[in-house]
């Protein structure tokens, strides 16, 4: 860290309270170097932190945090308030493994009241911890921040409607740096703001409800109706005082001046019920390179600080995203049908490149998932093929739109399922672990899996001619594995996998983007001479049955693997070889999924460790019995002399079991054959009982044995 003039001795909010106002401006500015520093070294999420710095200095030094409760929503926007609880010194290790958060994080800091990484939570939460405070008879305050983009989702003005009704002390700061909801005309403004906020207004205000409740609730009501509105004429929020909130804006959200005053003014007041103070902020502010930006910096990689030039990645691959988004640009220029949908995130999705060439075909609704889905399910009704872009994390926001809307009416709406998996620094809160096990559940549901990008073409191809039943298909975050794409005619047929490799011994079922493990599993295993059959699924739902049912006939072994959590591909699998019986004839069966635990931010590669759905992984889910088993050949020998020459001149370790009839030469290691050549190699030795076996002899017959194997 910098030397700082304030920042080095600020370590808690406490410490900020014996700042004046000149000297926190100055305090704001160190903030901000330090968060942009420090985000350089760990990519993070940028621009909204740098538009609410000096918001989160205000904030600790007007309320008593941790005691009174600041809760942020979504999280993006937090790093400054890390940075000034007690969180400074860690805020290089953002995002890292065994590091800060990037969002809000209970188990982390007092100072976090509420964990949050998706949006527009804040409200809801703020309003249950104060009317907790109220039925504990607490007077702690409870200050909730909202963006205006969270403002778009629905559970937000559901939230609102609930604590304007209830009459509920709470402060609501809209935190506003992109759509102008009430627009602002300076200083004037600001300064009406100001007074309406204060204690005098607030006392007018009841004096006046005092004089007419005197009079008629119709005269009553007129008067309260004006009074609104003479407020609104100048200070705007007409929609949130309709919703029983008390508006204060908008103001500027950097100038400290004013702020200031605002917060101790709504902190102070006895007003009867939930405060909204509106602020203007800029995204990405004090940055240039942020200023200046498109999306503002709102997520980075690491970058350098002079030139704001991000790190971008070494491979070649393309990025899933964009195969897929590319995918659906060919086909839509063939079928006008075809339409895009996202929930506010264009970027993400490939849903930006998509509008670039369909704008008119593009639609970005906000932060509201339901809404997207419910959406997409009324353009499918008029015969139009939605592809509804969302993360797989954020799908489940709108999990009973997509019972009710769309899988009840088996309406065939295409859910792009992006973020599949273990997503790296994003932790818990983006993982998208739970996709297959709740779509899979769905009758009359096509549920699909990329295990590299090639596939994902497939499935888009695939999906377009899927009319009359939903579909979805999944894929991770991050570039693919370099092969080659195919066409847009190729496709895939409903319910078939894809056999990659064959074995005689183990039998691996893949569903998603762990092929590559599984391919590295059987190249261990083939020197360990144990042969494999990995099958890459493809489909979830409905599922190869035929296949399967092959592959688990003619295996000792079976192993299905996924990205997802318990319930998903590996329990239906299970389920179809129940319900044929085919444990009853002693199939080994194994399931990898994800762990029953939420992993922390890491890299993807570490979080794949730790969940075990790796190389090593699967090796170690075979039974010791097996590979013990195919290590071993079992020749049947007139004398055990030959062990120590085949030790000593080949390697080959050999033991004698003396049996009643004849001595058994145990051979390791692994000589793996099936059935036909282990019987060829009894009859070799057969040939050559109770005759001199010398060296040269034995060397024939394991040369022989080899041969056979290759």
């Amino acid at each position: 860290m910098q030397n700082y003039k304030y920042l080095n001795n600020i370590n808690f909010p406490s410490d900020i309270k014996k700042l004046n106002n000149e000297e926190l401006k100055v305090l704001s500015e160190e903030v901000r170097s330090e968060m942009i520093d420090a985000v350089s070294k760990t990519g993070g999420h940028l621009g909204a932190g740098l538009g609410v710095v000096e918001l989160t200095v205000a904030l600790h030094h007007v309320f008593d945090t941790p005691k009174d409760k600041l809760i942020w929503d979504v999280g993006h926007q937090s790093y400054p308030h890390k940075i000034l609880t007690g969180r400074k010194d860690k805020i290089r290790t953002l995002r890292q493994g065994s590091g800060l958060s990037g969002f809000t994080k209970r188990s982390e800091s007092e100072f976090d009241p509420f964990g949050a990484a998706h949006s527009s939570t804040s409200i809801s939460a703020g309003l249950g911890i104060a009317t907790a405070n109220k039925l504990s008879n607490k007077s702690d305050q409870v200050i909730a921040v909202i963006g205006d983009g969270a403002m778009s989702a629905g559970m937000a003005y559901e939230a609102m409607n609930n604590a304007g009704d209830s009459k509920t002390k709470m402060i609501v700061i809209l935190n506003d740096n992109d759509m102008s909801i009430a627009k602002p005309v300076g200083a004037m403004k600001s300064y009406l703001a100001k007074i309406f906020s204060g204690k005098i207004y607030f006392s007018f205000r009841e004096t006046v409800k005092m004089i007419i409740s005197s009079f008629s609730k119709r005269f009553s009501k007129k008067a309260g109706k004006a009074e609104d509105f003479l407020r609104s004429a100048v200070t705007g929020g007409t929609l949130f005082n309709s919703l029983g909130f008390y508006y204060v804006g908008p103001i500027d959200g950097h100038d400290l001046d004013v702020l200031l005053p605002i917060l101790k003014n709504a902190k102070e007041s006895n007003h009867n019920g939930p405060i909204l103070i509106h602020i203007k902020t800029q995204k990405g502010k004090g940055y240039s390179f942020a200023e200046k930006s498109d999306d503002k910096y709102h997520g980075v990689t690491k970058f350098d600080v002079q030139t704001g030039v991000q790190q971008k990645s070494t491979t070649k691959a393309p990025a899933f995203t964009k195969v897929f988004a590319n995918t659906l640009i060919e086909h839509a220029k063939k079928d006008s049908k075809i339409v895009g949908i996202t929930a506010a995130m264009p970027s993400g999705t490939g849903m930006d490149a998509f509008s670039k060439v369909f704008p008119d075909r593009t639609f970005d609704v906000g932060i509201a998932e339901q809404h997207a889905v419910t959406f997409a399910a009324g353009l499918a009704t008029e015969g139009y093929k939605p592809y509804a872009a969302i993360y797989s994390t954020f799908l489940q926001r709108a999990y009973d739109q997509v019972v009710h809307d769309v899988a009840i009416q088996s309406l065939p709406v295409r859910f792009a399922i992006d973020r599949a998996g273990l997503v790296g620094a994003d932790g818990a809160t983006h993982a998208g672990s739970f996709d297959i096990t709740y779509l899979s559940t769905l009758p009359n549901f096509i549920v699909m899996a990329a295990s590299d990008e090639g596939e994902l073409v497939r499935m888009v191809n695939t999906s377009v001619d899927i009319n009359n039943q939903p579909c979805a298909f999944r894929y991770p975050r991050g570039n693919g594995v370099g092969v080659e794409l195919p066409g847009i005619s190729e496709v895939l047929e409903i319910g078939k996998g894809r056999i990659i490799s064959s074995g005689k011994n183990i039998g691996i079922l893949n569903f998603g983007a762990r092929l590559e493990e599984c391919k590295k599993a059987r190249d261990v295993l083939k020197k360990k001479g144990i042969t494999t059959t990995i099958v890459d699924a493809r489909f979830a739902k409905p599922l190869d049955e035929k296949l399967i049912l092959e592959l688990a006939s003619n295996h000792e072994l079976l192993i299905t693997i996924e990205e997802g959590s318990i319930g998903g591909f590996g329990s239906h699998v299970m389920k179809l070889l129940s319900d044929r019986g085919v444990f009853d004839k002693g199939l080994k069966f194994r399931s990898m999924f994800l762990p029953d635990i939420f992993i922390d931010q890491d890299t993807p590669e570490k979080m794949y460790d730790k969940a075990g759905l790796n190389c090593s992984s699967i090796i170690e889910k075979i039974p010791n019995e097996t590979l013990e088993k195919k290590n071993t050949l079992i020749a049947k020998l007139c004398s055990a002399s030959i062990c120590s020459e085949l030790y000593s001149k080949f390697k080959i370790l050999t033991f004698v079991s003396e049996s009643k009839n004849s001595n058994y030469l145990y051979i390791a290691p692994s000589l793996i054959v099936d059935q036909d050549q282990i019987k060829h190699f009894f009859s070799s030795l057969d040939k050559v009982i109770n005759s001199n076996i010398n060296l040269n002899l034995a060397n024939y017959l394991v040369r022989s044995v080899l041969n056979l194997i290759r």
